[in-house]
């Protein structure tokens, strides 16, 4: 049994011990069996997620504590509100001029100004948005937990779709000629097939499959490929007609084809088609009704927002004999500095290591193996007209191509209505850096001159507007994501924290550029917080 001296060990410096090296379910347990805490049984494990509670305080006697959280992104709004939830004192520091960071909505009016000192107005009509950041959210991500928590309306975003197109320009895809998803896709899987099919009946498989094995891949075979009686592939309904099937004997007109089996495998269109069963892409996937913002909104109604201070950015964060020391910038007047008993901090880790602290060298090196630097773009073109839908019977989902835009998103909301955005390019590294160093204007001429090659003349001429995003020329983000190596020591270390101040954001954890990781990074830096202050 522990007493207060048990052995010249206080229960304190016990705790503190447990505590360092164990999970926070550890330590609520270990402080459990003292009796300091709630039951064991009712506090996290590893894997699992019991939010701290003001109950953790009223049944050990301890006061309620005072904790800044640097950044109102995901991961700082979600810290806030499940830290106030027990009966935490908080106060979220936010370096611009809205919560969010890369959860950025635009509509119409909102400006947005870049490191170069560019600004763009976006001109879009009511009810029309562009998701600039976060865009999509698979169903099993517990950012649909906090959907349904804050009451969130929500509706499906349409990730893949059949009739959208793929064109892969370096690979022989022409002007005016996209090639339908369906289409691609299924003459890939028929001859796929016949090869596997091929290779069952002359015996290639006899040692991985027995006879009743084989005959159940042939029977998969012809279906997933739409094989003929004899084992080849010549096209198929699946993949789509010219003209569709209607009334009496009107049975369609099927598209010609297929090219050869080196023609479509020379396209290389099939590598498009894993994204459709990728953990984190597979339908169903979902968005906030009006706009991903809400979900940032929803957290600060929450919070209250006396709470968020905006147009705050952080210029130091240090730990103190009793707690931490965070001073920041107003727009207008001199610095100012806030104490707290603790803090967490969920800005990009490359702002962090321009600020005054006085964290150890092995924190500072830490944040230098994950700083967020990677170049991440969209533009938004709003159109008159709604032709994807029109002419195209495209509706939502996503166009895919070889060329420097990457991708096209049709917007999965107001369906039927008379005008739309589609997203016109969404590109990643070298392609977003050049996008980047382009004018608004640039930027914009180049993404229409290489869409009108997938969807006519009206690419161009029906557009109304435009509004575009560079994210590492975003003030105060500067990136899009790091993909951090989470077995690495100083992953280890950024995780337990340093003294008062723990991290968090999604380079925090196992799933970046989601704001499910940074949900859940959230979480953890919580609940190692929550733990310090019980064993305290």
């Amino acid at each position: 049994m522990v007493t207060e001296k048990s052995a010249g060990v206080s229960r304190r410096n016990f705790l503190h011990a447990v505590g360092a090296g164990s999970s926070a379910g550890v330590l609520f347990a270990t402080m459990g069996a003292m009796g300091l805490a709630p039951a064991a049984a009712a506090q996290p494990t590893s894997g699992d997620w019991t939010p701290p509670s003001g109950s953790d305080f009223s049944l050990t006697g301890r006061g309620r504590k005072t904790v800044v959280i640097v950044g109102a992104g995901p991961a700082g709004l979600a810290s806030a509100y499940e830290l106030q939830k027990a009966g935490y004192d908080v106060t979220v520091l936010e370096a611009r001029h809205r919560p969010g960071g890369r959860t950025l909505t635009v509509r119409g009016g909102d400006s947005e100004t870049d490191s170069d000192g560019v600004t763009q107005t976006a001109r879009f009509d009511d009810g029309i948005y562009m998701n600039c950041g976060a865009g999509r959210i698979a169903q099993w991500m517990v950012t649909m937990d906090y959907l349904r928590e804050l009451g969130v309306p929500y509706e499906v975003f349409t990730n893949a779709n059949a009739d959208a197109y793929l064109y892969n320009e370096k690979a022989g895809s022409r002007p005016g000629a996209p090639t339908r998803y369906r289409t691609a896709k299924a003459d890939w899987f028929g001859y796929t097939s016949e090869l596997l099919s091929y290779a069952t009946d002359q015996g290639a498989l006899d040692q991985k499959l027995t006879t009743a094995d084989k005959d159940h891949l042939r029977d998969f075979l012809r279906s997933w490929g739409a094989l003929q009686a004899d084992g080849t592939y010549t096209g198929g309904n699946n993949r789509g007609f010219s003209e569709y099937p209607s009334a009496w004997n009107e049975h369609g007109t099927p598209l010609t084809g297929p090219a050869s089996m080196s023609e479509v495998f020379g396209s290389r269109m099939g590598m498009y088609f894993p994204f459709e069963v990728n953990w984190e892409q597979s339908m169903l996937m979902f968005q906030p009704t009006g706009g991903m913002d809400a979900i940032c909104d929803h957290f600060v109604r929450a919070i209250g927002k006396n709470n968020v201070r905006y147009n705050s950015p952080v210029t130091g964060v240090e730990n103190t004999s009793s707690g931490v020391a965070v001073t920041y910038q107003r727009a207008h007047g001199p610095a100012k500095r806030i104490e707290a008993d603790y803090a967490i901090v969920s800005a990009p880790a490359q702002l962090m290591r321009r600020w005054d602290t006085n964290w150890s060298p092995e924190i500072d090196a830490a944040l230098g193996e994950f700083s967020i630097g990677s170049p991440a773009g969209k533009i938004g073109l709003q159109y008159r007209s709604r032709f994807w839908e029109d002419d195209h019977r495209i509706f939502g989902g996503i166009t895919e191509t070889d060329m420097d835009l990457a991708h096209i998103w049709y917007p999965s909301y107001g369906y039927g209505e008379k005008k739309g955005l589609v997203v016109g390019y969404y590109n990643t590294g070298g392609n977003a850096r050049s996008y980047g160093a382009m004018s608004p204007a640039q930027r914009q001429a180049r993404a229409v001159s290489q869409g009108v090659k997938i969807h006519g003349e009206k690419y161009a001429t029906e557009l109304e507007s435009s509004f575009s995003i560079s994210w590492d020329k975003v003030p105060y983000v500067e990136g899009a994501w790091a993909f951090p190596d989470t077995s690495s020591s100083g992953f280890t270390q950024l995780q337990a924290g340093e003294g008062r101040v723990f991290f968090a954001g999604d380079w925090m954890s196992e799933i970046s550029a989601w704001q499910h990781g940074a949900f859940w990074s959230a979480r953890y830096a919580v609940q190692a917080l929550h733990a310090q202050v019980m064993a305290s």
